[in-house]
């Protein structure tokens, strides 16, 4: 077959004229696409970074009428759409590439296919899992992305089981270190001591209420709505003795501050990202609630960038990877805290480690692959591959950060925060300059 039949659908430009009309406005790195019929086709102003491979008409037509993240990511997830060379430098180019195909596709078309896309997602999501953050489907979406054997995700976060960015005082670090350090960071913020009721919403593993209560001595809590999370890390806490003060239990945040639990100290890391812009006030106001006067709050999250380009509905993340995730700005997050009561004292943006953090993820998913596709199957390990890589370009170009938050809440004026913040960093190493 012929790269003009095989690609022409029934136009009557030749498959290169085609391509060349299409990517005219392209104004990314070079690259190649490679057919499934063996031929190819390069951009002409610069040499090719990478390749896009086209196993199937599927992959072409995904290409040139709906180049999306979501129609492009499911491709790539089926193996029908690969990429020769680097991923991210390709992923990099993504934004060049949605922006050129979309300009040669007419605008009720696009329209037409964004309003029913959202359609079939909201009602489809409404019959199996119910209202938007209600507590039944907060539980399902959180389940849709941890309900994997924790094997699996241990092959790339390491022995630390910590799933969130790690903190480098230098990039020679190893993850595990950096994974510690980051503990420790967010324990020295919070300045917590022996004896002290300390609290980690949303606790994943069970790595920071170990840590917490084992180096710390505090009497430590987790929860989690992930019941295979929280089952694992009870396993880790029976296996040491020294965590007699740690314990961890499946529960939604929500159902603690009704039961007026009370905790000097409360850390919660990678969790306001589920929360949403609707609720993210009652979150901080039950987190208020379940602190004692004088008690602090870390809240450790991903943000968006303030004016950044955002778009309504469902996307790769969305549809894959975290269900109904919603990434709020700094200010969005600040004028909630404070509208609960919170004094914000301190605000740190780790955006650079996070990218390191994902990359370090990355390499060790690709060295553990074939385990990995033993522990899941090949779906996912190319859905999870594309989805960090994704997210390390995303923090590169700065449309997304992470900000710990350190709250307080204060008696009569009174905060027990730090007055200075020099005993929280080792060795002065605080920024990606002075550690390199």
């Amino acid at each position: 077959m012929s790269a003009t039949a095989a690609l022409s659908y029934g136009q009557a430009a030749t498959a290169s004229t085609e391509l060349d009309r299409i990517f005219e406005s392209y104004a990314g790195p070079g690259f190649a696409i490679h057919f499934w019929d063996g031929s190819s086709w390069a951009t002409h102003d610069a040499q090719p970074t990478f390749g896009i491979r086209l196993r199937t008409r599927t992959a072409w037509k995904a290409l040139c009428e709906s180049p999306d993240d979501i129609a492009l990511g499911a491709r790539y997830i089926d193996g029908e759409i690969d990429v020769d060379g680097d991923l991210y430098l390709a992923l990099r180019a993504l934004p060049f590439l949605e922006s050129a195909i979309s300009k040669a596709i007419p605008a009720p078309v696009k329209r037409f296919r964004h309003h029913s896309a959202l359609a079939a997602n909201y009602l489809q999501r409404l019959a199996r899992w119910g209202r938007v953050h209600s507590q039944q489907r907060d539980a399902a979406s959180i389940a849709y992305h941890y309900d994997k054997p924790p094997e699996f995700f241990r092959l790339f976060l390491g022995s630390s089981m910590v799933y969130s960015c790690a903190y480098f005082q230098s990039w020679s670090k190893s993850l595990d270190e950096a994974q510690t350090d980051k503990m420790d960071l967010i324990c020295r913020k919070l300045d917590l001591h022996r004896g002290e009721r300390f609290l980690d919403i949303g606790c994943g593993w069970g790595s920071l209420v170990l840590h917490a209560g084992m180096q710390y001595g505090a009497t430590s809590r987790g929860i989690s709505i992930s019941e295979r999370q929280v089952n694992h890390a009870v396993h880790r806490i029976s296996k040491q003795q020294e965590a007699s003060e740690c314990e961890v239990e499946l529960m939604d945040f929500r159902d603690l501050a009704w039961q007026k639990a009370r905790f000097h100290k409360i850390a919660s890391v990678g969790m306001c990202e589920h929360v949403g812009l609707k609720n993210i006030c009652g979150y901080f106001q039950h987190a208020y609630s379940m602190l004692f006067p004088r008690g602090l709050f870390l809240n450790h999250g991903i943000t968006r960038r303030a004016g950044g380009v955002t778009r309504s509905g469902q996307s790769f993340m969305d549809r894959y990877i975290f269900p109904d995730g919603e990434l709020l700005t700094v200010s969005d997050i600040v004028n909630a805290a404070e509208s609960a009561g919170f004094e914000v004292r301190d605000v740190e943006d780790l955006r650079e480690h996070y990218e390191e953090t994902l990359h370090r993820w990355v390499t060790a998913l690709n060295q553990n692959e074939g385990e990995a596709i033993k522990l899941t199957d090949v779906p996912t390990v190319r859905a999870w591959r594309l989805y960090m890589s994704g997210c390390a370009e995303a923090f590169r170009r700065g449309d997304i950060a992470i900000h710990q938050l350190l709250l307080s809440k204060n008696d009569g004026g009174v905060s027990s925060a730090a007055k200075v913040r020099e005993r929280w960093y080792r060795n002065g190493e605080r920024t990606r300059t002075t550690a390199v």
